[in-house]
């Protein structure tokens, strides 16, 4: 099988259970964001050095597939039937919450706000966080027009918090600290 169809050479592209929409769809815009923060995930992950970070993103990883396939499978509103899809596992988003407790308790309390940066892994992290806002964006996007499940909602703005504390973290176990915004010159 090549990689190459052809198909979407004229602006479109199919979606899982049939139907052809343009490449600009709401829906493929946030299926698109998805993806792009599976990526960034995976650059963090490359410099995450600390074992229960890395399989934890990596789970994350496994979720937006889903979360992915989830998006790119229309609801029975639009004519057609809708395939099985593996969907969010129940729990995730109030597994997300545990991964932040335990994720703030080591750090010192926010006194300012937090720049994106610091190590490189943690700048990695922010960058995802960032990824993972435009994300959540785009399907609430979709949400307004197209029937979604508000799990996924929920999720990606928990696993943006997430991906905060574990920027944080990182900076914390490097013995960097935040990185503080300063107010004026």
């Amino acid at each position: 099988m090549k990689i190459y169809t052809r198909g979407g050479d004229g602006g479109e592209t199919t979606l899982f259970g049939g139907g052809r929409v343009s490449k600009d769809d709401a829906r493929v815009e946030a299926l698109g964001d998805v993806d792009e923060l599976n990526a960034a995930l995976g650059w963090a992950i490359a410099g995450v050095d600390d074992e229960p970070t890395r399989s934890r993103l990596e789970s994350i990883q496994h979720d937006l597939f889903a979360l992915g396939a989830e998006l790119a499978t229309p609801g029975p509103a639009s004519g057609g039937t809708r395939p099985k899809t593996p969907g969010l596992p129940d729990g995730r988003v109030e597994e997300l919450e545990r991964w932040i407790d335990e994720g703030e308790e080591p750090l010192p309390p926010l006194t300012a706000f937090v720049l994106p940066g610091g190590v490189a892994p943690a700048a990695a992290l922010h960058l995802a966080r960032t990824v993972c806002r435009r994300a959540e964006r785009s399907v609430v996007r979709l949400s307004g027009v197209a029937e979604v499940d508000a799990r996924l909602v929920a999720y990606l703005n928990r696993l943006s918090d997430l991906l905060f504390v574990l920027a944080r973290g990182q900076n914390h176990r490097a013995g960097a600290g935040d990185v503080e915004w300063k107010k004026g010159p």
